[in-house]
């Protein structure tokens, strides 16, 4: 409608100044170091307003450059010709489904049928369905990536001093996302548990591996569109017999990417924004408004130290763990945020409309507030997540500490038939979005620091690509990484009695109420009549600390709550008499200690309902028992159903 009535494509928008700023980015590994002063630098970039009528002109320009056409040289050789490393993106959309694929998929059941050395991760082994395709993966440069692409991409590397790119973490990670088969990588290194440090590499090959997918469905979708207008005297329903033309999904945006909060998906644009060749980002619209509102007051480099106003350094320590300081310190935690990213020849344009953007990051609480609006309001959709062929979760642990039904409903919601047509030119929509398979052509990679029953359901439910899995975790998911990871009881300092104790469930629907009926039976009665009081009840679910919570009330117990939504006066008071003893027993969710770490005074004895999910949440409760009590003891109580928590401990 803007081009029709001759109206640039940001006309009404506010024009904001240009105020790139850098982030910095650094792996543990020497060859895979990048630092922030190497990186490079967006404060060059400009948000030049008085061009934009052009960006629709360019867009659909015949004029586009292509790989071949520029021929990218590298080092003085000739890269491989982009037609060759086309095919992993074209053979995965071409493949037609059999009819025993389309009988077996939506069943979800996987078998595992080899496993390899996960280079650079000591003690995990990648696990997969159908072929073992590590060794066949592409070992030339560009590796698949489309030339322009895999020059800059070089070129940003070694300039931050990395050394052998093809052995690179992140170079073998792009290769995987590359396979476009579905991955679950549930031991990626956390920057929140790092400082300001990160191990980047998969950061960095799922974002080229978003900008090959969209840059090589633009260069099809161009490339039909010039043959097109090149034979005009042939009707249009005749050239677009031929399936070749065939290139288009519902509505345009293909990729979409999952966070949890604003200061991720600030770092997460950035990173995206430098991987851009030059070329393609002279203008980066609206970059000062998304500093402003994905931005904080402080990105420096150590979250403990900040400058003073005289220049001088000033070291500021707090009783918060570090993860919490990464994650909450003054940082922009929101987790309600949604951003539409269009890319265009010359340029990239931020807060997009959903439709004619080729790249959508979002929380899963705003998609959710957003689907929710659909389904009450009929002039609303979310007809923008039907075309999705690149589904990116990152920071799935952070997410499970939110509210994981959110991001249950939202895969749930994505690949559906839409109810508006939108514009489509319905007939060069590929065939697979008729049929209604799209979801079995969706990539969905899930990227997590640790593996939860509930990511498990939805990598193995939900994510139904028919070239199979492949991840990095236990025994138990599609393409998935079979990890030994480090225990924590070690880091228990204080000299604690620790007992664990096992209760049986024949299934895991019954594995809540078997856990709530032993409870009642033989930890209560221990705990009830108790003189010394300090008692207090870690519970990571919500779901059971509400059930607790009203046994307790029908017990007429003496106890307080520490929850997810008790206000902060409720939590002081509580606290309080806690400590006094006026209350012989607390309930603390696990919730609740993400978000704000308080340390309770007066535990004397303590009690895990279920393991923590994050385990190194169990340490850190260990160590808030009082040491001038006398025979400290915890108990844990698990099921045959918590062995990835129990594992984890160990």
């Amino acid at each position: 409608q803007r081009e029709e009535e001759g109206k640039s494509e940001s006309e009404g928008d506010d024009e904001d100044d240009d105020s790139g700023s850098e982030d910095q980015i650094s792996t543990d590994e020497e060859d895979d170091e990048i630092q922030g002063d190497d990186q490079e630098s967006l404060g060059g970039i400009t948000e030049n307003t008085e061009n934009n009528d052009n960006h629709s002109e360019e867009e659909d320009s015949d004029g586009y450059e292509t790989d071949e056409e520029l021929e990218l040289t590298t080092n003085g050789q000739p890269l491989v010709d982009a037609s060759s490393s086309a095919s992993a993106f074209s053979e995965h959309l071409s493949h037609i489904l059999s009819s025993e694929e389309l009988k077996t998929l939506p069943e979800g059941k996987w078998k595992f049928k080899w496993e390899a050395p996960a280079i650079d991760m000591p003690n995990c082994r990648w696990k997969g369905t159908r072929h073992n395709f590590l060794d066949a993966v592409q070992s030339d440069a560009p590796y698949g990536l489309k030339p322009k692409l895999f020059k800059h991409w070089l070129q940003l590397y070694q300039k931050s001093g990395g050394k052998d790119f093809d052995s690179s973490k992140r170079r073998r990670f792009f290769s995987i996302c590359n396979s476009y088969l579905d991955i679950l990588h549930c031991n990626k290194r956390p920057f929140y548990n790092k400082g300001r440090e990160e191990d980047s590499s998969a950061m960095d090959a799922y974002l080229m591996h978003s900008l090959n997918h969209i840059f090589k469905t633009r260069d099809l979708v161009k490339k039909n569109e010039s043959k097109i207008a090149k034979h005009r005297e042939t009707s249009e329903e005749e050239i677009l017999s031929d399936d070749g033309f065939l290139d288009q999904g519902f509505t345009r945006p293909k990729v979409l990417i999952l966070l949890p909060m604003r200061s991720i998906a600030f770092r997460v644009v950035k990173r995206l924004i430098q991987l851009t060749p030059e070329s393609q980002r002279v203008n980066v619209e609206h970059l000062d408004r998304f500093n402003a509102e994905f931005g904080c007051e402080d990105e420096s480099d150590d979250d403990d130290e900040k400058t003073s106003k005289n220049g001088k350094s000033t070291t500021h320590k707090s009783s918060k763990p570090s993860d919490w300081q990464a994650l909450f310190g003054e940082k922009n935690s929101d987790d309600e945020f949604m951003l539409g990213i269009k890319h265009t020849r010359k340029s990239i344009r931020l807060y997009g409309d959903f439709y004619s953007s080729d790249m959508i990051i979002a929380s899963p609480l705003k998609l959710h507030m957003a689907i929710g609006q659909a389904e009450e309001n009929k002039e609303r959709d979310v007809d923008y997540l039907s075309s999705i062929e690149v589904l990116i979760i990152d920071h799935a642990d952070i997410i499970s500490m939110q509210n994981w039904s959110f991001l249950a409903t939202v895969v749930d919601h994505i690949n559906r038939l839409p109810t508006k047509q939108h514009g489509t030119n319905v007939m060069r929509i590929r065939p697979l979005y008729l049929d209604g398979q799209s979801r079995f052509y969706r990539q969905s990679i899930i990227l997590s620091s640790y593996l939860t029953p509930e990511m498990n359901g939805l990598f193995n439910r939900q994510c139904l690509n028919y070239k199979g899995k492949v991840g990095i975790r236990f025994q138990a998911s599609p393409i998935k990484l079979a990890c030994e990871y480090k225990g924590v009881l070690e880091k228990v300092l204080l000299p604690v009695r620790q007992i664990y104790e096992r209760f049986d469930a024949d299934s895991m629907t019954q594995a809540d109420n078997a856990r709530l009926e032993y409870f009642t039976k033989k930890i209560f009665p221990k705990i009830k009549d108790s003189v010394q009081g300090g008692v207090m009840i870690f519970i990571p679910s919500y779901y059971d600390f509400v059930r607790v919570r009203n046994y307790l009330k029908s017990q007429n117990a003496s106890f307080c709550l520490l929850g997810d939504y008790t206000k902060n006066a409720d939590i002081s008071r509580a606290r309080e008499w806690f400590f006094a003893g006026s209350r012989k027993i607390m309930l603390y969710t696990e919730r609740a200690y993400f978000y704000r770490r308080y340390k309770i005074r007066g535990i004397k004895n303590l009690i895990f309902y279920s393991l923590p999910e994050r385990k190194e949440f169990y340490p850190e409760i260990m160590n808030m028992l009082d040491e001038g009590s006398y025979d400290m003891m915890s108990t844990a109580l698990f099921s045959r159903f918590d062995l990835l928590k129990v594992l984890a401990q160990f």
